[in-house]
């Protein structure tokens, strides 16, 4: 794709950006500072190093270096590690949508972005993007939004012709306008004997059934955990193990080397994907699979699954130019570069409405029309609370459902069980 429209919008976003942060003496290039080492702390795949190329050109001086984990799993204690010791979380982190409630607790532990003359931004961040990193009294900003994982539903098109179902993607879509559809279509397809699953596990179905139920989930809005109150989370839970029971999940781990393997090896046809999946879907599928995974919408309204904001720790012993590279890769032009880069949609209003994003398509998943699927998608979500133990609460409940899937434990026991560990994880 071609850069050189991107570089005039992100100039543009960085003379906006200069002009907030210069009354605060944030800019690197200020007399005295010095050459100055901005390290990021990233999880999966933000899409910044194109960003990071272009900014560095534009400081002279300034050298980002990024440290990625990889999984969030692995991120999430590593991050709790560094903010309790005061060290090691280096200028810049990334907090998932999941995790950023823990630290809504210790706001000090980052810098105010408010201070920097962040408000001035709000108009740029959907509205409950922008409240999710925004204390209860409104006077500090912990993070800016990066992403929202708007969702949808990838598939694949070879599969479903084997097993006599349409591949258009409007007409997959229709198949499904319900999870109670999709239930039902995964049965035709295994009852066509494929030799593939309808889709790869339940843990991660779940999770994406589940952020379409309520408001809330695990915990309400004043923090008591409910997730054996909440209907929404049984609900949840009970679709999924009725898939289950249909023998649809292929019951494999996200994240393993299996579950990397059944991309290329059609192992399954369909995978519930926030828009940030699809660059995991094609690094797993390779180039040999290009044009057999398409994208159609997702079972039920729009939802969240992922998303991210970034913030900059006070153990930074560069926070005026860290805040400054918030400011510029987390900018409308900024998330369009990293929607196009990585399928990371955006969570600016500007950035959504943008005919850059509007019509952008993705050849390797059939030239679909990427921008408008996760848009729409995006502007039916519903805003849901997350706790502060969101992320570890949800890989138990996963845990359980494997436990389901691979015939260890009866649904009931499973949700017990999940049930405990909850409330012993939050005591």
């Amino acid at each position: 794709m071609s850069v050189r429209p991107r570089r005039t919008l992100l100039a543009a976003a960085l003379a906006a950006a200069l002009a907030l942060t210069g009354a605060c003496g944030g800019a690197a290039q200020e007399a005295g500072s010095g050459p100055v080492t901005l390290i990021v702390k990233t999880f999966g795949q933000f899409g910044y190093d194109g960003l990071y190329k272009e900014y560095e050109a534009s400081h002279p001086g300034v050298t980002i270096k990024e440290e990625n984990v990889g999984k969030l799993g692995d991120y999430t204690p590593k991050l709790q590690q560094w903010m309790a010791a005061g060290s090691g979380a280096g200028d810049v982190v990334a907090l998932e949508e999941g995790i950023i409630s823990q630290y809504m607790a210790k706001p000090d532990q980052f810098v105010n972005l408010l201070d920097h003359g962040a408000a001035a931004l709000q108009p740029n961040f959907l509205e409950w993007k922008w409240k999710q990193a925004l204390t209860a009294d409104a006077k500090k900003l912990i993070g800016l939004g990066t992403d929202i994982g708007a969702q949808g539903m990838c598939y694949r098109t070879d599969l479903f012709a084997k097993a006599g179902l349409p591949t258009d993607r409007e007409q997959v879509g229709a198949l499904w306008p319900t999870w109670d559809a999709y239930l039902e279509t995964g049965k035709r397809f295994m009852a066509a004997n494929t030799g593939a699953h309808f889709y790869d596990s339940s843990g991660g179905l779940y999770q994406n059934i589940v952020m379409q139920q309520s408001d809330h989930t695990y915990y309400d809005t004043a923090n008591n955990l409910v997730i054996d109150s909440n209907p929404a989370v049984k609900t949840a839970w009970d679709k999924t193990v009725a898939m289950v029971k249909a023998g649809l999940s292929a019951s494999i781990d996200q994240y393993s080397p299996p579950w990397n393997a059944g991309f290329k090896n059609g192992t399954f046809a369909t995978i519930a994907c926030p828009s940030w999946m699809l660059a995991t879907i094609q690094k797993q599928a390779g180039p040999e699979n290009s044009g057999k995974w398409d994208v159609a919408k997702v079972p039920g309204d729009g939802a969240v699954r992922g998303g991210s904001f970034l913030g900059v720790p006070t153990q930074s012993k560069h926070q005026n130019e860290a805040v400054e590279l918030v400011k510029f890769l987390t900018s409308a032009q900024g998330q369009t570069a990293a929607f196009k880069a990585k399928s990371n949609f955006p969570s600016s209003p500007q950035a959504i409405d943008d005919p850059a994003v509007q019509s952008f398509t993705n050849p390797y998943f059939g030239n679909a029309p990427v921008g408008k699927i996760f848009g729409a998608s995006a502007k039916a979500i519903r805003p849901v609370y997350l706790g502060p133990a969101t992320v570890a609460i949800g890989d138990r409940v996963t845990n359980a459902l494997t436990a389901v899937e691979q015939g260890k434990l009866q649904p009931d026991e499973a949700w017990a069980k999940a049930v405990d560990e909850a409330k012993r994880l939050v005591k």
